[in-house]
């Protein structure tokens, strides 16, 4: 597996998953450092990984692995998992460094807007679909732009990561029940297409005793304190900074509900939205908007309504805030969710199901 992504230790978690099936030998390609981060040691039993240098750090068209071709000739994999999109030069040096060597490729995409790409990213998307075995979507939206741009071959809806359901789990039951106000959480980036201006402004026609705490960075977190005090909330929104991913299940278990009413742009739809996986596993509702993958995120387990809609979104938030019966109901079928669908050996099991498949088709 060829990924930038697992420079984040928690996100190895499901390369040990994928190893402890006992028809796979893996090994991990990953940078030493990805747009600031350096590789982060954290979960690695039972494969090999190889930490190499990548040429255009942060640049996520034109970033690769120089050593690659080498690496790939001395191992002689069966199947290259380029955890990539299809019009990165990361994935198609990866793709022709694996037909070379006789291995069979498979891709990665999150993208589910259909959108058009020039030369020569546009050549490298056409030739990873030519070469590749399978292709694994974060979506179900993304399967259907692969459709329309020209790929026809065999593809698989699996997030890209899963959830430590040990990690991210519910506080203990024999915990004593919170005396604060009913607190809406969020735990995400700061930026208007998130949603915080439709969040600020279904929270300021909430009646009762509540309090809204943010927790993270972004683009808005200056002018989300004004905007609150425009509307009259100020004394009951906080501001937090982002905090450490091991740090994230406590906060969570802090909210009473979580929430992320994102807004489609033209340029953009919620890919997935991983904080509701985490917060569903840590058995607190949630609410999200019909943006993107959020309904198919969240199922039967929480709240969806329109994406932009203030009065709807204040309506879910009224009606968890006192119907405390429909909180637990909610928690415990967002738990339930996540264990069956999106924990780490969850993820790992389908993927390791897709390299099966691949070694199965005839060249």
């Amino acid at each position: 597996m060829v990924s930038k992504a697992l420079v984040v230790a928690a996100y190895q978690r499901k390369l040990e998953e994928i190893a402890a099936h006992p028809d796979v030998e893996l090994t991990a390609v990953i940078p030493t450092a990805w747009d600031g981060q350096q590789y982060q040691p954290g979960f690695l039993n039972g494969y090999r990984t190889l930490v190499q240098p990548i040429r255009f750090d942060g640049q996520f068209h034109l970033f690769h692995f120089p050593t690659l071709g080498r690496i790939l000739r001395r191992l002689r994999p069966d199947v290259v998992h380029v955890d990539e999109e299809p019009y990165n030069l990361a994935t198609v040096l990866a793709t022709r460094q694996a037909v070379a060597v006789g291995a069979r490729p498979v891709f990665f995409t999150w993208q589910n807007l259909n959108r058009q790409y020039p030369p020569p990213f546009r050549w490298f998307e056409q030739y990873v679909y030519r070469h590749s075995y399978h292709a694994i979507a974060g979506n179900a939206e993304a399967v259907e732009v692969l459709r329309r741009k020209g790929y026809f071959g065999a593809a698989s809806v699996i997030p890209q990561f899963g959830v430590d359901p040990d990690l991210f789990s519910p506080a203990s039951r024999y915990a004593e029940p919170p005396t604060r106000p009913f607190t809406i959480g969020w735990l995400n980036r700061l930026t208007p297409e998130k949603g915080v201006d439709v969040l600020l402004e279904a929270a300021a026609q909430l009646p009762g005793e509540w309090r809204l705490r943010f927790i993270g960075s972004g683009l808005l977190q200056d002018a989300i304190p004004d905007r609150a005090a425009r509307l009259g909330i100020g004394d009951r929104v906080t501001m937090e900074p982002a905090v450490p991913s091991i740090d994230v299940p406590n906060r969570l278990r802090e909210f009473d509900v979580v929430v992320l009413p994102s807004l489609t742009t033209l340029a953009w739809k919620e890919q997935f939205g991983r904080v509701l996986q985490e917060a569903m596993a840590c058995a607190i509702p949630v609410v999200g908007s019909d943006s993107g993958e959020i309904p198919h995120v969240v199922g039967e387990a929480g709240l969806v309504v329109p994406e932009g809609d203030a009065a709807a979104l204040c309506e879910a938030l009224r009606r968890l805030m006192t119907d405390p019966e429909l909180r637990l109901d909610l928690g415990r079928r967002g738990r339930e969710r996540a264990l069956e669908y999106f924990t780490q050996a969850s993820v790992a099991r389908r993927t390791v199901e897709v390299y099966r498949q691949v070694m199965d088709r005839r060249p």
